[in-house]
Parts: structure tokens; C-alpha cells; sequence
């Protein structure tokens, strides 16, 4: 399988590649809002992002700032080696409803103690997913739940031809 080739960053830009392994997390500077079937599901200036290398960043919002009256707990759990065991929540409003459309990890690694409390969310599931007003883009590939905005530079990792790297 060919390397990725690297998009170079412009003046405010960030690059995927320059991110680290394994993941770090990072205090965000700014405002999430997220929106679904026509209401605010939450809204804050309290995320946490994860960085890794080849992923656009996943933000974690803490559970005080979320409605969580529109969260459901899903059946099962994922494992990852970074952070440890997700659980899973869909969201339900006027009988609208998303299917597993955030996770959240109850008792994280100690290097990821940061995100305990908080959840991310599917971008793809939502009506509406701002970064400072920026509707954001969702990372390729179903799996994956880092956001892309236009300051963040790949390639992706979910991209097709990103098998193998």
C-alpha cells in the first residue's frame, strides 16, 4: 500500500499528520454547538479534543452542557487501546432518533482522565455540528468520529485508499 500524501498546512492550518501516537488530549478554545431534529442538544466552551496522527479531531463535550434528557443508553461497548471502554448513546427527540450516535468512556485510561464526563458525537447523525460556528465536516468511513473543519489538513484516515496505513 502507497504512503499517504501529505497535504502541507497553510498559514492556520493544522495537519493530521502532525498530531501524535498515541492520541493527546486538548482543552478547545471556542464554541461547540450541536443540533438535532431542530433542537439544541448541547452547547459548550468546555470541550476537550483527542488528537491522533491521520484522524481529524474528536471533541468531547462535558455532560453538563449537553440536554441529556435526549440521550438513550445503546447496547454495547468498543475498546480502545488509547483511552479504554466506550459506551454508547443515541439521541431521541420528537420521535426522531439516531442510533448509537455517541460514546463516551465511563472510566478512561489515566492519560485520557480528561474526557471522563464527557461524549462525542457521530457529526454525520446531526443536524447541525459547529466548531465556532463552522458546520463541520465528518470523518470518512462510518467508524470514525473526528470532525473536519477548514483549518484541519489531511489526508483521513477512513479516506478511501487509507487501508493499510
Amino acid at each position: 500500500m502507497p504512503a499517504p500524501v501529505i497535504i502541507k498546512p497553510a498559514a492556520g492550518q493544522e495537519s493530521v499528520w502532525d498530531y501524535p501516537r498515541p492520541p493527546r488530549t486538548e482543552v478547545v478554545n471556542g464554541v461547540i454547538r450541536l443540533r438535532f431534529g431542530g433542537i439544541l442538544i448541547a452547547e459548550t466552551r468546555h470541550a476537550v479534543r483527542v488528537l491522533e496522527t491521520s484522524h481529524p479531531p474528536t471533541y468531547y463535550i462535558p455532560m453538563q452542557d449537553i440536554a441529556a434528557k435526549y440521550l438513550k443508553k445503546a447496547d454495547g461497548e468498543s475498546f480502545c487501546e488509547w483511552k479504554g471502554t466506550a459506551k454508547y448513546f443515541s439521541l431521541e427527540v420528537d420521535g426522531k432518533k439516531a442510533e448509537k450516535v455517541a460514546w463516551y468512556y465511563p472510566n478512561p485510561n489515566a492519560a485520557f482522565a480528561a474526557i471522563k464526563n464527557h461524549v462525542a458525537f457521530y457529526a454525520s447523525a446531526l443536524d447541525e455540528c459547529t466548531v465556532n460556528g463552522e458546520q463541520v465536516k465528518p470523518q470518512p468511513g462510518g467508524f470514525y468520529g473526528g470532525w473536519i473543519t477548514s483549518n484541519i489538513v489531511g489526508p483521513f484516515k477512513g479516506e478511501p485508499g487509507s487501508e493499510g496505513w
